[in-house]
């Protein structure tokens, strides 16, 4: 098992080299400098050439590349932004730990609806509990997240002037971006549940089990259920990587000052060492999460406990 885990963690630096080159490739490509972009379309070109030169911009990719990577494996320095001036890492990862709460918060409220609705339709198949659930995953499933805010926002701060329209000044703040981003998800984890507890009810150890004169609820919570979690867990961990880079919508709706929102923004400056840093940062956020959920598979299912433990004498 240790082994295991070490062997995940160092997969993170090919990960970290392999996003980082292809986020400067992608930049390179793009039009546009940053020495324009922060001084104006007014500004002489003298004067851009040389923000551009005093910020590194003109180097060559693969010199800029290596630059970059250097700084952060020897100095540990995410570099300067080009916009703002300061440090990459202190600009970015207060905002990553905004954007972290909000797709934790999303996650737990999507699997607290989702994985028991889609337990309950599974269980209680071709009844209204069954029917009037999955019908209405279908249609939340199918609404994009930038609408579902705006009639959350419609709704709640406008007419009903409930919830603050923007921004993170409380806990109430967190409802509605916390609700857009949930929802959608909430539906596709009861259509997975579901059917992963449908393929699990049907396989042969839960007649056998049946047949042993088990009590339906034994039947259903310790044997079905344990054996559909498998796929559901991976569902959820990939849900929660979503979470944390495609919350940027929520972000940008209601003003939430999260990672997502940042790399937008600097975007249009071209501000490579804040994307940079952000999308790194993401990938390796999202490269742990799974090494969690295979960890917690083998929390789960014994025989891939047996399968470490055999690979560890």
């Amino acid at each position: 098992m240790h082994k295991y885990i070490i062997k995940r963690l160092l997969f993170l630096i090919p990960t970290i080299l392999g996003v980082a080159f292809i986020i400067f490739f992608v930049l390179n490509l793009t039009p546009g400098n940053p020495g324009r972009a922060i001084l104006g379309t007014s500004a002489p070109q003298a004067d851009v050439d040389q923000l551009n030169e005093e910020l590194g911009y003109n180097l060559p990719l693969l010199q800029k590349y290596v630059n970059y990577i250097r700084k952060v494996a020897v100095e540990q320095d995410f570099g300067t932004s080009y916009f703002t001036k300061q440090g990459v890492f202190d600009e970015v990862w207060p905002r990553f730990m905004i954007t972290m709460r909000l797709a934790c918060v999303g996650i737990v409220l999507s699997t607290l609806i989702g994985v028991p609705l889609g337990i309950l339709a599974a269980v209680k198949q071709y009844s209204p509990l069954d029917t009037i659930p999955s019908l209405i995953s279908f249609l939340l499933a199918a609404i994009p997240a930038f609408v579902l805010g705006m009639v959350l926002l419609f709704l709640f701060s406008l007419k009903l002037n409930l919830l603050p329209s923007y921004g993170l000044n409380s806990w109430q703040s967190y409802i509605m971006p916390a609700l857009t981003i949930s929802i959608p998800t909430a539906a596709i984890n009861l259509r997975f549940t579901k059917s992963s507890m449908l393929e699990s009810i049907r396989q042969d150890f839960v007649r056998t089990a049946r047949a042993k004169g088990a009590s339906e609820r034994v039947v259903i919570w310790k044997h079905a259920l344990k054996n559909a979690l498998l796929p559901v867990v991976t569902n959820i961990g990939l849900n929660l990587g979503g979470l944390i880079a495609g919350s940027v919508v929520a972000e940008q709706l209601f003003s939430v000052p999260g990672v997502g929102s940042l790399i937008v923004d600097r975007i249009k400056y071209k501000d490579e060492p804040v994307i940079i840093a952000g999308t790194v940062l993401i990938a390796v956020c999202f490269t742990i999460i799974m090494l969690l959920v295979d960890l917690i598979y083998a929390y789960i299912d014994p025989r891939i406990r047996a399968k470490y433990a055999s690979t560890k004498g």
